[in-house]
């Protein structure tokens, strides 16, 4: 049974001295530099790593990983006796833990100096991808990675303000992200750092800083080439903040929420506090706790609704301990998934007091719910069963690349769930903090994913390298940080992994991680995404669910396997943690289209070698994937399956299967600039059945098809429907079972009116209408928001429409827009969805791409005003529209 859950907990302190805990965000003002150095970089590896003989980016997805090649031996010293000790915290075994070498490394490198001179460095503000910017890299083998310059040696300087008051206070570094083997100096000493670049992570600058005086910070990272199956960004891509506190202190995500018993009644929160003490004296510290209830936007509403008896702790020098403690909540505000349910949340705010006085204070945000995995029917969430209709999504934020933006996420989000998505997998890594605190607030449940590869590699230069050394401290950080999110229901300890082929071996591995996951949250299961592991391998047994990928249904796999892990694994959920990878691009229509069910994308038969496009009739999929029809069909024979997360929610940078030569997927069912393909209709019709809706498709704008055989299918909630051409009834068509589209397919294109009307039980459910529209005219402007925040953060997606005089899409315009600005504001990227694109995101000049493309404006900081946006174009309309930035 799994129980309660929360954010990761932090206090957001005022910026005075006097307060206990400070969180300062330093994402402001840094100094950026490509490369180290001339002669300086084998001093400053992290280690040696093997030789990297040939590329090979665009293998097939679902290749088989290799065992880890051996690198040679270093031929100067490395900087990892100094790195590792930053993970110690997160190895339970004290007799594991690394100490640290009694002597500095000893480099002389000018920019880890106080008196370099950076000045004609770049400036940056973080969250920083250094490579989104481009350019493209049209030719090699990079379009694995998003053909666009990840890898290399960055660095970041920056002066902290450090005041004289700061002295004997504890002084950390939290770096929520950064791509990759992040190395740390402060003042010219190594303070730390971490290699695994999607995780969150600590150092501690007490011993290094110079209270009152100048305090220079480096940060060093080495994104390895060959290191990534799809775009990973490069550089610190997420926030950077400053904590300081009282040498006792609540430890770095010191805090774990617990609900074992929740009713409508009452629910019972159980909390441990752990306390820090980094002083040299021992200490003795009273621990309390206040639970207030969280409004829709996260503030506190009202007074305390319990309060946590105060617990004692005696700390030696040097120590950590552990305060317990219950209360019961009466009538609890439960957190549970939209729309049946709201996500309700509270905050645990803990104040820490030594000597009568506070020396901190800490919150701790979660939500109360009950979760419970059921083998027959799946997941129900208080009570009520929840099918997974969950989508898996990669890291990236489309145009803005890596580097987080929590409204570019919020959109992302937003898009889904008004599909009806209701669960997201974290694909595959642990996510930026901030996206989580949004699941929590939307209601959006979670599988938290750590691992993509464990020893066994699938890159030359992958995470396989660091995997035996950083695993634990890995998997401990992610699931310290993340454990008190309502939001997470599922711990995933790797995806595909190579030792789902090695038998015995590999299973050691999942027992060992699984056994971690327990050890720091029992009360959520793990899972281990498998392609390959049939139900008789030792794998699946090491974990607490079976989630399988294309397993269930797949070009490969006929039939699904379904039944075979549930003959094997009766008392385990078993779900698809991947589904279909059907491919498309966003209005591209090819013709003929199969009959099938489902087919590969095959040259003339789904895909167009010359445009590097894939037919968006939805039918059409990966070499190892399948459409979503057949997808359906598979889960729907076997009640037992708890759900799907299909590959993938949005398009993404990298792996563009079929076409390794473009810049982005194409698996998506919104693309790279955010705007929906067909295959999203399909989706919101199963899983919003109570929606009156009915999606046509192809558009009905064909010059020179006149007379052809052109299909025509529709998507709809309804369970039949009749389609009408210029008036004449094609027929009344009614859905069977396991079939889940209506397909006219010998349709004969005519111009004028294509017209559906969908039914349910009889009676008229929806109707919609395509006609064919005229030629090119004018450009339209539509913002997802007219006002925005002036912080330099906010963002307005402005979406561009090319239209024909009476204000009808033109499905296959291609006109070439300028976009401009004018006011307190900046066009941060543009993006028109083309997956063979590789216009530079900065790009103010664009193609559209089917009739539409986006613009993605900020305001600046601080200044409030109107900010006009304008669109032109040769021989067109041109369209302008005002938003307002306010403070």
């Amino acid at each position: 049974m799994l129980l309660c859950a929360g954010l990761a907990a932090f206090s957001t302190a005022a910026a005075a001295a006097a307060t206990p805990r400070e969180r300062v965000l330093i994402n402001a003002e840094w100094r950026f530099q490509m490369g180290d150095p001339a002669g300086t970089s084998d001093s400053l590896r992290y280690d040696v790593r093997p030789e990297v003989k040939a590329s090979e980016d665009g293998k097939a997805a679902d290749a088989v990983p290799d065992a880890a090649v051996k690198a040679g031996a270093a031929q100067a010293a490395v900087l990892k006796p100094w790195i590792l000790p930053t993970g110690n915290a997160f190895i339970r075994d004290p007799a594991r833990r690394h100490q640290r070498p009694a002597e500095e490394p000893r480099l002389d490198v000018p920019y880890l100096k106080a008196g370099y001179d950076d000045s004609a460095w770049k400036r940056v503000n973080l969250p920083h991808d250094w490579a989104i910017a481009g350019p493209f890299l049209e030719q090699g083998p990079y379009g694995g990675v998003g053909r666009l310059p990840s890898w290399g040696i960055g660095w970041y300087r920056k002066q902290l303000a450090i005041p004289a008051t700061d002295k004997g206070r504890s002084i950390f570094l939290d770096v929520e992200g950064a791509m990759s083997y992040a190395s740390v100096w402060l003042n010219g000493k190594l303070v730390g750092g971490w290699p695994y670049g999607y995780n969150s992570w600590r150092v501690d600058l007490t011993p290094y800083v110079v209270p009152g005086g100048a305090n220079t910070l480096a940060i060093r990272l080495d994104n390895p080439p060959e290191s990534s199956r799809w775009y990973p960004g490069g550089g610190i891509y997420r926030n950077v903040w400053l904590t300081k506190t009282d040498p006792v202190h609540v430890g770095q995500w010191g805090t774990h929420v617990k609900t074992p018993r929740v009713g409508k009644a009452s629910a019972d929160v159980v909390l441990d506090v752990t306390v820090d003490n980094d002083s040299g004296a021992a200490a003795s510290v009273e621990v309390a706790t206040a639970i207030y209830s969280l409004d829709e936007k996260g503030a506190r509403s009202g007074g305390a609704v319990a309060s946590i008896a105060p617990a004692r702790i005696e700390l030696a020098a040097g120590a950590s301990g552990k305060a317990s403690g219950s209360v019961a909540i009466a009538n609890p505000r439960l957190w549970g998934p939209p729309p049946t349910q709201r996500p309700n949340r509270y905050v645990a705010v803990t104040t820490v007091k030594r000597g009568g006085t506070v020396v901190d204070s800490y919150e701790t945000r979660f939500g109360v719910r009950e979760v419970r995995m059921d083998p027959d029917k799946g997941m129900f969430v208080n009570g009520e069963h929840i099918p997974f209709k969950g989508v898996n999504n990669h890291h990236d934020l489309g145009a803005l690349g890596a580097a987080f933006n929590v409204r570019a996420a919020e959109r992302q989000l937003e898009i889904l769930a008004e599909m009806g998505t209701n669960a997201l997998r974290m694909s595959h890594n642990p996510p930026a903090p901030e996206l989580l605190e949004l699941t929590d607030r939307m209601g959006i449940v979670v599988i938290d994913e750590v691992f993509d590869v464990w020893e066994r590699k699938k890159t030359a230069l992958d995470t396989h390298l660091i995997f035996p050394d950083w695993h634990e401290q890995d998997l401990r950080a992610m699931l310290r940080r993340d454990r008190n999110h309502p939001s997470v229901v599922i711990w995933s300890i790797g995806n595909e992994v190579g030792e789902q082929y090695s038998g015995e071996a590999g299973a050691a591995i999942g027992r060992r991680l699984t056994a971690i996951a327990h050890e720091e949250d029992p009360s959520r299961p793990t899972m281990t995404a498998m392609n390959f592991a049939r139900a008789d391998m030792p794998l699946p047994a090491t974990v607490d669910m079976i989630s399988v990928n294309y397993q269930g249904a797949g070009i490969r796999t006929n039939p699904g396997r379904f039944p075979e892990f549930r003959a094997r694994f009766p008392d385990k959920v078993i779900f698809s943690s991947e589904s279909a990878s059907a491919l498309s691009s966003r209005g591209e229509y090819q013709f003929p289209v199969t009959g099938a069910l489902t087919s590969p994308v095959r040259p003339d038969a789904g895909g167009d070698c010359a445009t590097r496009q894939v037919s968006a009739y939805e039918l059409y999929a990966a070499d190892f994937g399948t459409s979503a029809d057949r997808s359906w069909a598979a889960q729907d024979q076997y009640p037992f399956v708890a759900g799907e997360f299909v590959w993938s929610g949005w398009d993404y940078l990298g792996e563009p299967t079929p076409f390794y030569s473009s810049r982005s997927s194409y698996s998506g069912m919104i693309d790279l600039a955010g705007f929906k393909k067909d295959r999203y209709y399909l989706y919101q019709a199963r899983w919003r059945p109570e929606l009156p809706l009915a999606h046509i498709l192809p558009h009905w704008t064909w010059p020179g098809r006149e007379g052809k055989v052109t299909p025509v299918h529709v998507f709809t909630s309804g369970d039949e429907a009749e389609l009408f051409v210029n008036g004449k009834s094609q027929g009344r068509k009614k859905r069977s079972e396991f079939e889940y589209r209506l397909r006219w397919d010998l349709v004969t294109y005519e111009p004028g009116e294509l017209k559906v009307v969908a039914y349910k039980q009889g009676k008229e459910w929806a109707a919609s209408t395509v006609r064919t529209v005229g030629a090119a005219a004018r450009l339209d402007l539509a913002p997802d928001r007219r006002q925005i925040r002036a912080d330099g953060l906010d963002l307005s997606f402005v979406t561009l429409r090319v239209a024909d005089k009476d204000g009808n899409t033109v499905p296959m315009a291609k006109n070439q827009v300028t976009f401009s600005i004018e006011g307190p504001g900046e066009i941060v990227a543009t993006d028109n969805g083309d997956p063979t694109s590789f216009v530079p995101f900065p790009s103010a000049q664009r193609p559209a791409f089917n009739g539409l493309a986006l613009a993605i404006i900020r305001g600046k900081p601080g200044q409030a005003g109107a900010i006009t946006v304008r669109a032109e174009s040769a021989s067109l309309q041109g369209a302008s529209v005002t938003l307002q930035a306010v403070n």
